[in-house]
């Protein structure tokens, strides 16, 4: 059984074109064995100042508290959105490379 990993592409390289919009990374989908890598990883290929949008089926305080330790300052995590029943129980974070 293969899973797609649902995130949104972002294009940024030297020929100077680039997307609107943060990236999103829907992890509801990920295995749940693999998720924190998954975000770990994406966190990790993001340049200083480059922001990430991460959608997950609860407050993931264990995942940030993961990223926090890895990252120390050079993470930024903002609440968007708190699973609420009108949004299926989804939270929505922002996560910024602070440096």
């Amino acid at each position: 059984m293969t899973h797609e990993i649902p995130i949104t592409e972002t294009h940024h390289c030297a020929c100077g074109e680039t997307d609107e919009g943060l990236p999103v990374l829907d992890v509801r989908t990920i295995p749940h064995a693999i998720r924190h890598g998954s975000v770990i990883g994406a966190f990790a290929q993001l340049a200083p100042g480059q922001a990430m949008a991460l959608v997950a089926p609860h407050n993931p305080l264990p995942l940030l508290g993961q990223l926090q330790q890895i990252n120390g300052d050079a993470l930024d995590i903002s609440y968007l959105e708190e699973g609420t029943a009108d949004n299926d129980g989804a939270w929505k974070l922002k996560l910024t490379r602070v440096a």
